[in-house]
């Protein structure tokens, strides 16, 4: 009799399972499919839903969707102990990041990182340092990841692929910090969920394969708070020290990283219950070490310094009004709102515990949302803190198989929306024309290329920087022709998110006169669109060539258009046709 009773409880238990895998996997199809006949409400600027799903083949993703959590569940299952789980957290994101390679560089701001990073490759370091913000224009960018950038091309040669390798490890490290302090505010299950879930946001995503400072600075703002906390706990020289050292890091990243960073007092107001004296003394330290640092950068560069702080008290903050994106944008469509519904929770939760441990990722997240961040690309280096966020919330869910696959839900379904929605949107743009045609000019007899590019009207953008993202995608030396822009009027010019193009100006290695064009000749034309009138100027240049390759990807999304025509001189055969 008592064998019966517990046989049957048994069988209930493995029902109610049953029950609550099902229900969990149901209302993950379910949400999608809310947000899908809701994408007009997604008003995001890169990938909003409006676009990405326009013409989605929604029977197809539901069962790519529906295979996926087959598989987490039976993941799931044989879910591994934590002390494996961690490094294949760690490996996983990295993939994940390697699967978006292949998507064009699709925000124009790379254009002035890649060409401060090649300032260092082309310069040496020296000159770096010496010449940042002088010689070599800064706009309100610090120079921490330019430099990191400029290693990389210095040691592996110009190229997305050290910058996409270095952001892919920046978002697998971050990952594992978010794990590290889970793990060290609360325990390893919140550190693992945390950093599970920071793979539940998709638009994260599409940041990783882009030469952009937002994850980079995410992974050195996550690892000073990771560094703070361990120091503030154990103390130690070495902790202090690298905490310090962290700190600087984060805050040489950008200038949010500056109003994130004001997270060390709190952590150390978190941690100063019956030992204040000491756990002060130590936020005392590491706080003056870093702004030593800090402050000594600011003082060699006072007059650059000052005018970007000047720069982003006049132009930037009064334009986080106006550059603006949806919260349900950014917190349902963008994150999944499993996430933000979790985090929600979790913070409910905290505040009926006064679980004040709760207050140190609550910060950042709430500081930038106080200070009217209203757009997903603004908030991402306190992505990792939402994700601890919402692990608190999960941490309610009573069963931990429910709980993994619940996690493991949001992580498929996230990498559904961005691998079989992001992805190929993006790479419908016609910035995948820059991205093929430098592939093009790598595989042909050509050591110099001469790019002539028209004006963009209409769309606020330079089009000189549309050489440098040429210049990313290629090998070969570039030099340029600009014909003179057709520039919007001053104060739409003052307004503008994209008034550094109007800024910018080509180095001196882009110029004519900068090298000598031996062998049979290349010439690159950038239009905005294929039916643009060439001018007198290009008509010229153009005379005694052939055209060898057209790459006319058109999007109907985006003002800014990349359309390259590859040209040769007559008695060079031409290789291909349109693309």
């Amino acid at each position: 009799m008592v064998t019966a009773a517990a046989g049957g409880l048994l069988h209930g238990q493995r029902l109610a399972c049953a029950v609550l895998t099902a229900s969990t996997a149901l209302g993950t199809l379910c949400a999608w499919l809310t947000l899908l006949a809701s994408r007009a409400l997604d008003d995001n600027r890169l990938t909003s839903w409006q676009w990405v799903f326009a013409d989605a083949d929604v029977v197809g993703l539901a069962g790519i969707l529906a295979a996926a959590m087959a598989l987490a569940w039976a993941f799931c299952r044989a879910a591994p102990p934590e002390r494996h789980a961690v490094p294949l957290l760690g490996v996983s994101a990295f993939l994940a990041g390697a699967l978006f390679w292949r998507e064009p560089e699709v925000i124009v701001d790379a254009a002035r990182y890649f060409t401060q990073a090649k300032h260092l490759a082309v310069h040496g370091v020296g000159a770096f340092l010496r010449e940042w913000g002088t010689a070599m224009p800064a706009w309100t960018d610090l120079p921490l990841v330019p430099f990191l950038y400029g290693l990389l091309f210095a040691l592996w040669g110009e190229g997305r692929a050290p910058a996409q390798a270095f952001t892919a490890l920046c978002l697998s490290g971050t990952v594992l910090l978010t794990y590290g302090i889970g793990r060290r505010l609360w325990d390893g299950s919140v550190g693992l969920y945390g950093g599970a879930l920071l793979l539940g946001m998709p638009y994260l995503l599409t940041q990783v394969p882009l030469m952009l400072v937002d994850v980079p600075t995410m992974f050195f703002l996550t690892l000073a708070v990771w560094a703070a906390i361990a120091a503030i706990q154990d103390g130690g020289g070495v902790r202090l020290a690298v905490a310090s050292a962290t700190l600087a890091l984060a805050l040489l990243s950008k200038y949010t990283a500056w109003l994130l960073c004001s997270v060390v007092p709190v952590i150390a107001l978190v941690h100063a219950r019956g030992k204040p004296r000491r756990v002060l003394g130590r936020a005392a330290v590491i706080v003056t070490a870093s702004g030593l640092v800090v402050g000594a950068l600011a003082v060699v560069k006072l007059e650059v310094v000052s005018a970007q702080l000047g720069l982003l008290w006049s132009y930037q903050l009064p334009g986080l009004g106006r550059w603006r994106e949806s919260l349900a944008s950014t917190f349902l469509f963008q994150i999944h709102p499993f996430v933000t519904v979790a985090a929600a929770w979790g913070t409910a939760l905290a505040v009926r515990s006064r679980d004040w441990r709760f207050a140190i990722p609550a910060w950042p997240l709430l500081l930038l949302l106080a200070l009217g961040a209203g757009r997903s690309r603004y908030i991402i280096p306190a992505l990792p803190m939402l994700a601890l966020m919402a692990a608190c919330g999960l941490r309610s869910i009573a069963r931990p198989e429910i709980r993994r696959f619940t996690a493991a839900c949001i992580v498929v379904a996230s990498l559904v929306v961005a691998v079989f929605g992001y992805l190929p949107h993006l790479t419908r743009t016609s910035a995948v024309n820059l991205r093929d045609a430098g592939a093009y000019l790598d595989a042909i007899d050509a050591d110099v290329v001469e790019v002539l590019v028209l004006p963009q009207p209409g769309s606020g953008v330079n089009p000189a920087v549309s050489v440098p993202l040429l210049d990313l995608h290629t090998s070969k030396r570039l030099v340029a022709l600009v014909e003179p822009p057709v520039s919007a009027r001053p104060e739409e010019i003052e307004r503008s998110p994209l008034r550094f193009t109007w800024a910018y100006a080509l180095p001196a290695y882009y110029t004519p006169g900068a090298a000598n064009l031996p062998g049979p000749g290349t010439r690159v034309l950038i239009l905005a669109r294929p039916d643009q009138p060439l001018t007198e100027g290009v008509e010229r240049a153009l005379r005694g060539y052939r055209l060898a390759r057209a790459f006319e990807v058109r999007d109907p999304w985006f003002q800014y258009a990349t359309v390259l025509r590859v040209y040769r001189q007559a008695e060079v055969p031409a290789a291909g046709g349109r693309s």
